[in-house]
């Protein structure tokens, strides 16, 4: 994860990772996000059409501290089960995970128990991501 240089230089901006998985094609909400989130200073990568094992290689290859999930086509279950496995498979455990999208209310406690650390349906605002993700991001520096 990016921190603060010893010499007081500024920190590297947040790296986030924001995919729409397999073939959900409503993304006008995630792209408006993307574009908000870089708007705030956060590095974009935003990605298509991929499934979990593609998502966990993407974030690889981008060294990124956060993957935002969006999902609006249903079997987020799997797609989660997956990304977490791959996500372990490669000791990357410590990137935070968020959703977001038409994720079923019944479907969430699941899969906050997974470990994805927030939700954000419709109607919820960029600015509250933005704030929950600095959050996670200084608390894990802090610990």
């Amino acid at each position: 994860m990016n921190t603060e240089t010893t010499t007081g230089e500024s920190e590297q901006p947040i790296r986030v990772l924001l995919a729409k998985p397999t073939h959900d094609v409503h993304d006008r909400g995630v792209r408006l996000v993307a574009r908000r989130f870089r708007d705030y200073g956060f590095e974009v990568v935003f990605t298509n059409f991929l499934l979990a094992h593609e998502i966990v290689d993407t974030a690889i290859e981008e060294d990124v501290d956060v993957i935002g999930v969006s999902i609006s086509a249903g079997g987020q279950i799997p797609i989660f089960e997956d990304l977490f496995a791959g996500l372990k498979e490669h000791d990357l455990e410590d990137i935070t995970v968020i959703g977001g999208g038409v994720i079923p209310y019944d479907d969430e406690e699941t899969l906050k128990a997974m470990g994805v650390k927030a939700i954000f349906g419709p109607g919820t605002s960029a600015e509250e991501a933005r704030d929950m993700i600095e959050r996670e991001l200084n608390n894990e520096a802090e610990a």
